[in-house]
């Protein structure tokens, strides 16, 4: 398919929907993707020691769900499968942009990795295409890392881009700071801030829109908190003031998953304050829509791409009492916040414990905005009927595939979650481990020798859905024999 053809299917669509909806104006949708967050890195989350009262305050008027999953333990996955609305496996892009492809591939593992997709495709219909399609106007803020230049966010459906290129972080200028190095972001002050920047651009065309009274599309992907580890001298200061354990003994002591040692404690004052920058920016953009009173005309939702970086790079936060963190199948690699506010359709204060994945945005989005739904987004499922407090039917299963090994310690692998159990393999050695996540959150007890047949029953859709999204795997490495 053409990129020529992609538009005229786009403007086709909107002619088609455009007959079919009224003349008042449709809800806004602001989505904030934060990076290498973990599951319990906010105090409504369960964390005392970083201070994020705007998320806090978000799932107090809002539902917080506890078993919201990325779609990936690593970032460019988890963020196609966001702007289409299908598994990763479908778009080819399965491990995080930049990694080695098998040719190039120099550790001495005992597996090949598998090639995986270094773009996100034209030929997809990403979802501010769509909205885009329906009048919406629409913003990428922050983060991309879905492809060379010719793949960034404005050949994807945005009108605008803030900031979104191929980096999967802040890596020019000085980084975290003014001047950013980053040819989507112009510099702004010395020592300005990319996070609080990129909630000032979002803000401003929040209020072009509001004034014009076109409905917008906001998607703010945040590079924090990911490596780099850097933040304001008055933050930093603040968190080791506040921090009361022994930083050298409690290393000292952690245990390791594999031959990575995890971190147990969240206590890095750094990282503490990178996190509360993050809920700062998120204040603004909530504050914007507060002033402007279009919070019950708005759907607002927040997640992260993976889990918390507790095995490598820093080590800068703990994801306890999950194991594991970014790039491990474990939960700590793949559960994540994950809040939705929509005053006057979602009841403030509710919690949640149905299985949600990164996909099931998009759909959730369309059947809010009473659109059609799109076809090729059939991996989503929406939760409009849980978030307007209708009884909904449990998530059909969730699935995973990395057949990659990332810069954390985890091995190539791949799970289903469904219902309250969770099977992991392992394509190393084939080993299967199964999990009664809902009993233990942290997948202290395999009981694949004791339950076969549900290890079997498993096993068969995970196979399944393999095939059917045609999946790739590593090969064997017959010289490390």
């Amino acid at each position: 398919m053409t990129r020529l053809t992609k538009l005229l299917m786009t403007f086709a669509l909107f002619l088609v929907v455009a007959t079919n909806t009224g003349v008042a104006r449709q809800p806004n949708v602001v989505i904030f993707l934060a990076d290498d967050l973990g599951w319990k890195d906010l105090g409504c989350q369960g964390s005392s020691f970083y201070e994020t009262p705007s998320l806090d305050q978000l799932a107090r008027d809002g539902m917080r769900f506890t078993n919201g999953y990325a779609a990936c333990q690593v970032c460019s996955p988890t963020r196609a499968s966001l702007v289409t609305g299908r598994w990763p496996q479908r778009t080819g892009v399965t491990d995080y942009i930049g990694a080695a492809q098998p040719a190039g591939w120099k550790r001495p593992t005992p597996l090949l990795p598998a090639p995986y997709s270094v773009q996100l495709a034209l030929e997809e219909t990403t979802l501010a295409e769509y909205l885009k399609s329906q009048g919406y106007a629409t913003l990428h803020a922050g983060k991309w890392h879905l492809g060379s230049e010719q793949y960034w966010p404005e050949h994807q459906g945005y009108d605008f881009n803030f900031g979104g290129i191929d980096r999967g972080g802040p890596y020019g200028g000085k980084k975290y700071f003014s001047p950013y190095g980053n040819p989507r972001l112009t510099d702004g002050p010395e020592g300005e801030h990319i996070a609080e920047r990129l909630a000032d651009e979002c803000s401003k065309f929040i209020e072009a829109n509001h004034k014009s009274e076109k409905p917008f599309f906001v998607s703010f992907c945040f590079y924090d908190v990911h490596t780099p580890l850097m933040t304001k001298e008055h933050l930093k200061e603040k968190y080791q003031a506040k921090r009361t354990t022994d930083v050298a003994k409690d290393q000292a002591n952690w245990p390791k998953e594999g031959v990575r040692p995890v971190r147990q404690v969240q206590d890095h004052a750094v990282y503490a304050g990178m996190v509360e920058t993050m809920d700062g920016a998120v204040g603004r953009v909530l504050k914007t829509l507060h002033d402007l009173k279009l919070e019950e005309d708005t759907l607002v939702i927040f997640t992260s791409d993976n889990g918390g970086l507790s095995t490598s790079e820093g080590w800068p936060t703990s994801n306890l009492p999950l194991r594991g963190g970014k790039g491990w199948m474990y939960e700590g690699g793949i559960r994540v916040p994950f809040i939705v506010r929509w005053p006057g359709v979602v009841a403030a204060g509710t919690e949640c414990d149905r299985v949600v994945v990164t996909p099931d945005i998009y759909a959730t989005v369309t059947d809010s905005l009473s659109l059609p739904r799109v076809e090729s987004a059939h991996d989503s499922v929406s939760l409009l009927p849980t978030l307007k407090g209708e009884k909904q039917d449990q998530r059909p299963p969730a699935f995973w595939h990395y057949p990659h090994y990332g810069n954390q310690g985890g091995f190539p692998s791949a799970a289903v979650r469904d219902g309250e159990w969770k099977l992991i393999e392992n394509y190393e050695d084939s080993s299967l481990q199964l999990y009664h996540v809902t009993e233990d959150i942290s997948e202290a007890h395999d009981l694949a020798a004791a339950q076969p047949q549900r290890v079997a029953e498993l096993k068969a859709k995970l196979d399944a859905w393999r095939t059917d999204v045609g999946a790739r795997f590593p090969t064997k490495r017959e010289e490390n024999k």
